[in-house]
């Protein structure tokens, strides 16, 4: 994505007394920045110029649900100011307060300096305010009018991803999708749905979880979406990493008996749930690989994720039984 000019998007915020604006790298579906408003941190969240702001790129609806989230248990920036701009030309944007915090993937991050008791005590705390968020009724938080995501239309959507990968990378997956599709679980109660809940979208000091961020997917539909991608994306066999925190940190059964404490009740078929979580991995990492073989000079790092598609595939299977 091109950044914007930066006179020009001051410009737009001079209200805010916007001073010190740098863009901040990492965003995949917007342009993101942190400056200062009247002396305060602040981050803004910009939709990419020249292009029609809907699905991920639809900032304001995320700016929606942060808002509608922070008068709630669940800790989420404030919103202070937000502009519809005029799309395509002068893309829409929001302004929020900048979280207190640090984020890292213990999956993926092997520079962090964190102690294995921080990292232990950040993944229980994740799970209890994954259901905090759970907990909420999406109309007593004016989101009662959002469409509710089906699941198994949740599948077909990745297997319209996996029709257009090379079929080598990720072998046997319709028979996976076929065993997914036979078996859907009767709906939980919808809830909002954050969309991708791990560490790497939390915000932490030490161990005390002060921000969820990245809200480019949130949806309402059955929260044991969240939980299946929570508890394989904090399991350090799911990727085959050897990371620091190997048999360091909890156990996913623990994580959803942690989730299921705090959410107050049990909380059935969460091996199906990752299973679903794994294919959808697949899928997403297959594209990723996909189109990273096509750049003139492909990142190693992401082609050797082309070896793992296949063991979350049969992670899959297996947790189908």
């Amino acid at each position: 994505m091109t950044d914007l000019d930066p006179d020009q998007l001051c410009g737009r915020l001079s209200q805010l007394r916007i001073t010190g604006l740098r863009p901040l790298t990492g965003g995949a579906s917007s342009l993101t920045y942190i400056a200062q408003a009247a002396g305060q941190p602040v981050v803004v969240k910009v939709a990419p110029a020249g292009l029609p702001p809907t699905g991920h790129r639809d900032v304001l609806r995320q700016c929606r649900v942060i808002k509608a989230l922070r008068p709630t248990a669940v800790p989420v920036p404030e919103v202070v100011w937000e502009d519809a701009g005029r799309p395509p030309e002068e893309p829409p944007l929001f302004v929020m307060s900048l979280v207190v915090g640090s984020s890292f993937e213990p999956l993926f991050d092997f520079d962090c300096a964190e102690s294995n008791d921080v990292v232990a005590e950040r993944f229980l705390n994740a799970a209890a305010v994954m259901a905090a968020l759970h907990r909420i009724e999406p109309a007593a938080v004016g989101l009662g009018t959002e469409p509710v995501i089906d699941t198994y239309a949740e599948i077909q959507r990745w297997c319209k991803t996996l029709d257009t990968v090379d079929p080598t990378l990720v072998p046997g997956w319709r028979q996976v999708a076929t065993a997914l599709q036979t078996s859907v679980p009767a709906p939980a109660p919808a809830a909002i749905v954050h969309g991708d809940f791990r560490l790497g979208n939390l915000l932490a000091v030490d161990d005390r979880i002060s921000g969820v961020i990245d809200w480019e997917i949130w949806s309402v539909g059955d929260p044991r979406a969240d939980v299946g991608w929570f508890l394989i994306n904090s399991d350090p066999q799911t990727y085959r990493r050897a990371t620091p925190y190997t048999g360091k940190t909890p156990h996913p059964d623990e994580l959803a008996a942690t989730y299921q404490a705090a959410v107050g009740r049990s909380v059935p078929d969460l091996g199906w749930f990752q299973a679903l979580a794994c294919f959808k991995s697949a899928a997403t990492w297959s594209l990723i690989v996909k189109h990273n073989r096509r750049r003139r000079r492909p990142d190693p790092d992401l082609e050797a994720m082309s070896e793992v598609l296949g063991h979350l595939l049969s992670r899959a299977r297996l947790l189908l039984g």
